[in-house]
């Protein structure tokens, strides 16, 4: 049978009101009446309902994720598993709840950012991308919301966010690269207008620049997806330049369209680097090597940072910065 406060309140011999002012901590019950409701909870293995409480304390408890993908694509995306999967963890020793929403592009998020903040659905909002001239950051921050961007923000001194080092892990990637005798290294992004991708860019062109490499534009490619079928394409474009002996790219899946490319050439000879390091990473041919960017402890940073906001715990903290390791496989 199901306990509930009514039969703490008997067991500890005082009014539910009682209970319920000893579970919110409520500073007018004394230090006696705490031992004993709480002695009472202990015995009986009552379990507060989270919900119930927090509609009380008119909070929903609930943080509403915004995924920057349709449903089905995230299974293709590892990133995304491993970051829900970090934010689940914290939230859940918080007694926090999340909900999902899918979109396909930019309109849609606004429509679903929309729809949260108006309705009370949640308490705060945890994006997933940050990009320029971002117009979901721009009305969330209108409208006075809490929320918390995975990803370096345009104005990082005005939201909450986290992120790694993308251009330092960039640099060091190809400056690695470069140390090993490569001079004609390609690149492959994806989404310019992500912060991310133009971090990484950058780190890619810092790192010929120091090491007194000129930059050469045609064997530089941008595309619109994360997906292996860009890498595929994006290999046979690079391939049409002689010397190359090296690609370095933004994302795991397009690494190893990158890799299923040259294989299917029987081309042994060009090192091969990608980004997240997926479980898809170690099991290609050769295995990929990769930058891990610790995607679960982005998650889990992101919902430690907005969740602190929200109860009022180190509010000067505004951003967190996650370390990145590269791993070395094969394909290197």
């Amino acid at each position: 049978m199901k306990i509930t406060i009514k039969d703490v309140a008997k067991e500890a011999n005082v009014a539910t009101s009682t209970v319920s002012r000893v579970l919110s901590n409520n500073p007018r019950i004394s230090e006696e009446t705490k031992k004993i409701v709480n002695k009472a909870i202990k015995k009986l293995n009552y379990k507060p309902n989270p919900i119930a409480r927090s509609l009380v304390k008119n909070k929903t408890r609930i943080l509403g994720v915004v995924l920057p993908s349709k449903g089905e694509d995230l299974l293709t995306n590892p990133f995304f598993i491993n970051a829900m999967k970090g934010m689940s963890m914290y939230a859940q020793s918080k007694n926090y709840y999340i909900t999902y929403a899918f979109s396909k592009n930019e309109k849609t998020e606004a429509e679903n950012i929309k729809e949260m903040t108006t309705s009370n659905l949640v308490d705060g909002v945890i994006l997933l991308r940050a990009r320029e001239k971002d117009e979901s950051v721009k009305h969330l921050k209108e409208i006075k919301f809490p929320f918390v961007l995975i990803g370096r923000p345009e104005y990082p001194n005005e939201v909450l966010w986290v992120d790694n080092n993308n251009f330092q892990a960039m640099y060091r990637v190809v400056d690695k690269l470069i140390k090993k005798g490569h001079k004609k290294i390609g690149f492959v992004g994806s989404i310019k207008n992500l912060n991310m991708s133009k971090d990484r860019f950058k780190g890619y062109q810092k790192a010929l620049e120091i090491n007194n490499i000129d930059y050469d534009e045609s064997i530089v490619i941008h595309k619109g997806e994360f997906k292996e079928h860009v890498g595929e394409v994006s290999c046979s474009e690079l391939l049409e330049n002689e010397g190359l002996t090296a690609i370095v790219t933004t994302d795991d899946l397009i690494a190893i369209g990158v890799l299923k490319e040259l294989k299917e050439r029987k081309i042994k000879n060009i090192s091969v680097v990608g980004f997240n390091n997926t479980k898809l990473a170690q099991y290609q041919k050769p295995s990929l090597a990769s930058v891990d960017i610790n995607a679960d402890e982005l998650g889990y940073q992101a919902a430690k940072l907005l969740i602190d906001n929200l109860e009022g715990n180190n509010e000067h903290i505004s951003n967190y910065i996650v370390s990145t390791e590269f791993i070395e496989r094969q394909s290197f």
